[in-house]
């Protein structure tokens, strides 16, 4: 079956692409919690930032279940067995929140209806301005963090019914595994995966620490580099400040959904109920079936 990474030795393997595994040496006394997280990440062939957001403990003391719950970037590079591999985790739900050109120039390898799609096509407004800025000049990291930060903002203000119909479809899901995705797998996926575990009860400060664990994940050298030369010209400047604050994620991306949703909603739980729709009875369907 799929490997997880980590184990209870301090050296994990951050070869998502499985080209050239580097481990990465965390000190020997790299804590528990950190090895746990790092089982989360799925090493299959040809999957991008593919994991497991099961697992964790909810505010009332239990337990979100494991092997039900996914996310991951896009799914066009999966190898022969990586398609093997994926098909293990029993996945009967895929909800793809790539735009339709993303879709049409990294299709998903899988077949047709096995697992079943839902496609949702989210772009908010300001990616469409920060891909506009790239095409003209050179932002700087300062510039870079601002844009991601208000794309997280636009995510929760203006595409509460995308996330709804995704909600709708995690519902109406009676057995098997739910993977939500995009192309990289960390902000419309990321406030995705954030709004699930708060509707599980998950708090804050733990949906924020599963948000981070793309860092890990995404392999810079090996795929983030390659892919953004090939879109942005070799003429870029390979600053890794620079990369991060666009291919990686930070807490105050997240945390600009959360300014949004605190400006709009008293918070996350009257958002999850008033802009996403999700009621009582909702909710405890959802942790009837992902808590355990």
């Amino acid at each position: 079956g799929p490997k997880r990474r980590g184990s209870p030795s301090p050296t994990i393997y951050l070869n998502t692409m499985n080209s050239g595994s580097h481990a990465m040496n965390f000190a020997p006394f790299m804590n528990q919690t950190r090895v746990n997280m790092h089982q989360r990440i799925l090493s299959i062939p040809g999957a991008v930032n593919l994991r497991d957001f099961g697992g964790y403990a909810t505010q009332s003391g239990r337990q979100v279940r494991r092997d039900k719950l996914f996310r991951s970037g896009a799914l066009s590079e999966l190898t022969d067995a990586g398609c093997a591999a994926f098909a293990e985790l029993d996945v009967q739900l895929i909800c793809d929140l790539r735009r339709d050109d993303e879709r049409r120039e990294e299709p998903t390898v899988l077949p047709a209806h096995n697992p079943r799609r839902l496609e949702i096509p989210i772009d908010p407004g300001s990616a469409v301005a920060m891909r506009a800025a790239f095409a003209t000049s050179n932002l700087s990291v300062q510039q870079r963090i601002d844009y991601m930060v208000q794309i997280n903002h636009d995510l929760a203000r203006h595409h509460a019914e995308d996330y709804a119909l995704m909600f709708d479809g995690l519902l109406a899901l009676e057995r098997g595994g739910f993977l939500v995705h995009c192309a990289a797998g960390k902000d419309r996926t990321g406030f995705a995966v954030a709004l699930i575990l708060h509707a599980l009860g998950v708090p804050e400060q733990t949906v924020v620490e599963d948000y981070l664990l793309t860092n890990d994940a995404l392999d810079f050298e090996n795929y983030l580099l390659p892919r953004l030369r090939a879109r942005h010209g070799t003429t870029m400047v390979v600053d890794r400040d620079a990369l991060m604050a666009v291919a990686g994620v930070r807490a105050e991306y997240l945390q600009g959904a959360y300014d949004a949703i605190k400006a709009d909603f008293e918070g996350v739980e009257h958002y999850i109920e008033q802009a996403i729709g999700l009621d009582e009875n909702a909710r405890a369907k959802l942790r009837q079936r992902y808590v355990e």
